[in-house]
């Protein structure tokens, strides 16, 4: 059982950027793991993050199980409620959302789910989940109902990243939301790696190569890529 979170600090140690696919079980047809997988043996990523803002989750561990017996990458869970909990991941990216003010998803749901992490002994990474704005309306926003943070605020951005950090979490997750607009500003992920001294976890409206080199200079240690590789098995080859 590999420790995912140490490899992240190790990572961010030995300054390697690390690329990760989020992959929505809900979003994945059954016939189609094989091909996915195919596309996934050959693109330049180094983990995989599994979930969904309110999806269908049922698919979530045979198509974990089938990534497991073909790939070598960690994989992560990334669950958006405590019926997302899966046995069979190396890790749980274990979010507390603190941008926001919902309850449930400050400290409720985590309470939920503790049962089910002590029973299976997961490996749980204390993540600190930012919702930044976007442009538009996001899943992540609809479903938690909370207020994405203004990027004309950076300062508050800062803070509530350093509050993470004070908070003892492991990483802090800049996230636009799936379908964003814009992914989160480089000016932010600049001023945020500044400031923190752990994983920087970078994710949402990200639709190019080019943005990933540019968000990967500005300081993020990990960058997500979901929409853009859901919409295009082949975005990586292309």
């Amino acid at each position: 059982m590999r420790n995912v979170s140490q490899f992240l600090i190790d990572s961010k140690k030995q300054q390697q950027k690390l690329l990760s696919v989020l992959l929505d079980p809900d979003k994945i047809k059954i016939d189609h793991f094989d091909k996915l997988i195919d596309q996934l043996k050959n693109a330049p990523i180094h983990l995989i993050l599994i979930g969904g803002s309110n999806g269908d989750m049922s698919n979530a561990s045979s198509l974990v199980a089938q990534l497991k017996r073909k790939l070598n990458y960690p994989i992560l869970l990334f669950p958006g409620h405590p019926a997302h909990l899966i046995d069979n991941v190396d890790a749980i990216l274990f979010n507390v959302l603190i941008s926001g003010n919902n309850p449930d998803y400050l400290i409720n749901y985590q309470v939920e789910a503790m049962p089910f992490i002590e029973k299976n002994q997961l490996e749980t990474i204390p993540n600190g989940y930012m919702l930044i704005d976007g442009g538009r309306e996001t899943a992540v926003q609809k479903v938690t109902k909370t207020i994405p943070l203004d990027i004309e605020n950076i300062n508050k951005i800062i803070n509530t990243a350093l509050v993470s950090q004070y908070l003892g979490h492991k990483t802090v997750y800049l996230e636009a939301g799936s379908g964003a607009n814009i992914h989160v500003p480089l000016t932010i992920i600049k001023q945020v790696a500044k400031r923190i001294k752990l994983p920087l976890i970078v994710g949402g409206g990200i639709q190019t190569k080019q943005q990933i080199n540019s968000i990967f200079e500005a300081g993020a240690d990990v960058v997500v890529i979901g929409t853009a590789f859901e919409n295009n098995l082949n975005f990586f080859n292309d």
